[in-house]
């Protein structure tokens, strides 16, 4: 492969007039396998050169040290729905909240995003949800096509396998949808990530205000879906996953046989796998191992699951997603580094490795030829302080 600093002299750089393009310069560039002070150029959206040296050209920005990383990946967040829905059963206006859900992330240093949208209606009779994904996918798109938002958007369909619907409402989407991901979910109490019913209940009566009675009735209903409907509705979604050309995620795999179930539908990337059985696993069969970024902050799951830390340690951990706090990416990827004294290999998992997991070679890297999405990062004692974002070259944060 070849090296991407530039084989350009100083006296070259130093005669160069930047200030027609971006370039960010007296940098430490962290580059895929290693870190060395230089200067980025970006021309029309695009890396074109990496060279090293502290020289600062005409017209460049002067980073005084700072670190110049690829901008954030996020492959799983269901921050939009925390947008669409800031409180219960209060639905904002859906292009505010979509526009106020993108620079939250951009002012996070993430880039390019999937945004989690459910499918599949886990109430039987009244709150079924059956338009929802469709419509809030079609409303996503148009802003898109308009230019509304700052940095770049996907579909992830998150897949309930506990449902009524999901094949209904999988069958609204087309392959010109464009939709990066679909993943297999599956709630069912009493396996996976809610093992542990008294989690369960603390979830649901928090969000719901649930009582025992209704807490009972839940489960009881869910349990019956899972039995009417669950295998038909993994064989669909998966079918459903092909047609439309996304990748493949499964979701909280507990055991090696939910792994080797995921392994034989095509999964590519596992989602919070929820022991350390279910990780090693994965590295077994070849599955990248996604973990969220609030569990390695916090030192472990809300769940009682596996603590992010604990894969990390044993070399059992790829992708880190913001999963519900967008803050967390940038600040996960730094607690990774310390864990294993590598910052490169930390910053890949919140860039190159979710692109390569959604199929993205276009970006994920500091690279010649790759997408001009980059972060300015100072670190401040443990914490990175994000002093500048941009996407495809352009300034956004």
């Amino acid at each position: 492969m070849n090296s991407p600093i530039a084989a350009s002299t100083m006296a070259d750089a130093c005669d160069r007039d930047m200030s027609g393009d971006l370039c960010l310069a007296n940098s430490r560039l962290v580059l895929p396998d290693q870190t060395l002070t230089g200067s980025l150029t970006i021309e029309r959206g695009i890396i074109t050169e990496i060279a090293e040296g502290d020289y600062v050209p005409i017209g460049a920005v002067d980073c005084g040290g700072d670190l110049v990383i690829p901008g954030l990946i996020e492959l799983h967040t269901d921050n939009v729905e925390r947008h669409i829905e800031p409180r219960p059963e209060v639905d904002w206006p859906h292009l505010s909240a979509l526009i106020a859900h993108d620079a939250e992330l951009a002012s996070t240093g993430i880039t390019t995003v999937f945004d989690a949208m459910r499918v599949g209606s886990i109430h039987s009779g009244k709150g079924r949800y059956i338009d929802y994904a469709r419509k809030l996918a079609d409303e996503l798109l148009a802003a898109r096509s308009k230019g509304y938002f700052k940095i770049s958007h996907f579909l992830h369909l998150r897949a309930e396998i506990c449902s009524e619907t999901l094949l209904e409402e999988l069958a609204a989407f087309t392959p010109e949808d464009r939709v990066g991901i679909v993943s297999l979910m599956d709630h069912t109490p009493g396996q996976r990530q809610f093992r542990d019913l008294s989690a369960l209940k603390t979830y649901v009566s928090k969000k719901r205000g649930m009582n025992d009675a209704e807490f009972a009735d839940h489960v009881e209903n869910l349990l019956n879906l899972q039995a009417r409907y669950g295998k038909q509705h993994e064989t669909g979604a998966v079918r459903e996953a092909r047609r439309l050309g996304a990748v493949l995620a499964s979701h909280d795999d507990t055991t090696a046989q939910h792994v080797a179930t995921s392994a034989s539908n095509g999964v590519v990337f596992a989602e919070f796998p929820t022991t350390v059985e279910a990780a090693e696993a994965c590295r077994v069969h070849g599955i990248t191992v996604m973990m969220g970024a609030p569990n390695l902050i916090r030192g472990g799951s809300h769940s009682g699951n596996v603590a992010a830390k604990e894969l990390a340690s044993a070399n059992l951990l790829d992708i880190v997603s913001s999963d519900y706090v967008p803050s967390a990416l940038l600040l996960s990827a730094f607690r990774l580094a310390d864990i294993w004294d590598d910052l490169p290999r930390a910053i890949a998992t919140v860039t190159s490795n979710p692109a390569r997991a959604a199929r993205l070679p276009d970006r994920g890297a500091l690279q010649t030829g790759l997408r001009g999405d980059v972060l300015r990062v100072r670190k401040v004692g443990q914490a990175p302080l994000l002093r500048g974002v941009w996407c495809r070259g352009e300034m956004i944060g």
